[in-house]
């Protein structure tokens, strides 16, 4: 990026009308509430779109092209998840990992946010299935219970994304194969050893040139900006309802944390790019037609490339045990819960060993 974009301060506290406390945003619901007096400030209803930015245009005149946001943002030195934090705020563990963070905050400058999706499950709700969780939860050592009564133990954070809109011409080459069904004459020996002809019906490909061009239109590929989180875990908290996501406003955010993005946008948009082969793989193999297809070659152009920050909430809990991270994660739209857990070796050992004293007391007892 040859130019830095115009950079605006936007730590915001939203002071309560009634007592003076800080506002925080009410997951479930489209307002402000007083965490002291329980007064609720109603968000008013955004008349603006979420905006696009044109990819190219982004990197030719970045100052022309939106806003960025200067952030305070801590870096652990465990897992490198990036995170930003309000000035009125302190992390004292890493919400991806659990570690002690050590390193002091450092201001950054970020791309800002053109859309949320708000927090709709309310905190009490991932407390309780976070609690539901532990409790099914055999041979787990007691480090992993105890976070379920220490303070602070979830928190909600918004994941960065990208999202990616495009429209692809693709040229191909390959061949349409076309099944054709015939009669075989073929002989073999009979149960009593003499030679009989018979017939079977038999699958033939004939397969013949093919080429042409198709075009597709995608839109809102997402693509995850962060690092922190493997991408098995990403993709198990999907689908996300975009369709509800309204535009940025630091509202959204009081009482919330964020990762920073690490994936800029135009490694963003190659990874956008492999996920979009494969819709278009299947546009090409439809146009082939035929009963089979082969891909020798494609070569695809991307036009009308737009993209957008997004912020996708959830409610995580993370913590080190013997110096490996675990991690209680619910997408905070659908309530889709994901839970990794260690294994207690010391109860595994014990339960075992007191099967076998049962299996040893029956066999005393049968053989009396």
């Amino acid at each position: 990026m040859s130019e830095q974009p115009t950079v605006q301060q936007t730590a915001k506290t939203f002071p309560c009308a009634s007592c003076g406390a800080k506002l925080e945003f009410a997951p479930g619901k489209s307002a402000m509430k007083c965490s002291y007096c329980g007064l609720e400030s109603e968000l008013p209803t955004s008349v603006e779109e979420i905006k696009e930015l044109d990819f190219y245009e982004f990197f030719a005149r970045a100052t022309e092209q939106g806003e960025s946001v200067e952030k305070q943002t801590v870096a652990c030195t465990s897992c490198s998840a990036i995170s930003t934090v309000e000035p009125n705020i302190s992390m004292i563990r890493c919400p991806f990992c659990g570690s002690q963070l050590t390193a002091q905050a450092k201001s950054s400058r970020l791309i800002k946010p053109g859309a949320v999706l708000p927090f709709k499950v309310t905190p009490a709700k991932a407390a309780e299935e976070f609690r539901t969780w532990l409790s099914s939860l055999w041979f787990a050592p007691g480090e992993l219970k105890n976070q379920a009564t220490t303070s602070g133990g979830i928190k909600g954070m918004y994941l960065p994304y990208w999202t990616y809109d495009s429209r692809t011409t693709t040229w191909y080459d390959g061949k349409r194969g076309e099944d054709r069904h015939e009669t075989e004459h073929y002989n073999e020996k009979d149960k009593d050893g003499t030679m009989v002809s018979r017939n079977r019906q038999v699958t033939r490909t004939e397969w013949s040139n093919a080429g042409g061009c198709v075009e597709n239109t995608f839109d809102d590929v997402l693509v995850l900006a962060g690092k922190s989180l493997p991408p098995e875990v990403i993709r198990s908290l999907e689908p996300w309802d975009l369709k509800n996501l309204v535009p940025y406003k630091d509202e959204y955010m009081s009482g919330f944390q964020a990762e920073a993005y690490q994936v800029d946008p135009g490694d963003g948009f190659e990874q956008a790019k492999a996920l979009m082969e494969g819709g278009i793989r299947r546009s090409v193999e439809r146009d082939i037609g035929g009963n089979h297809q082969r891909i020798g070659a494609m070569r695809s152009q991307y036009d009308n490339i737009t993209f957008k920050h997004i912020l996708l909430p959830v409610w995580i809990s993370a913590y080190r045990y013997r110096d490996k991270t675990y991690r209680f994660i619910v997408n905070a739209r659908s309530g889709q819960v994901l839970g990794e857990r260690p294994w207690s070796m010391a109860k595994i050992a014990l339960a075992v060993l007191a099967v076998l004293f049962m299996l040893l007391m029956i066999a005393i007892l049968v053989k009396r």
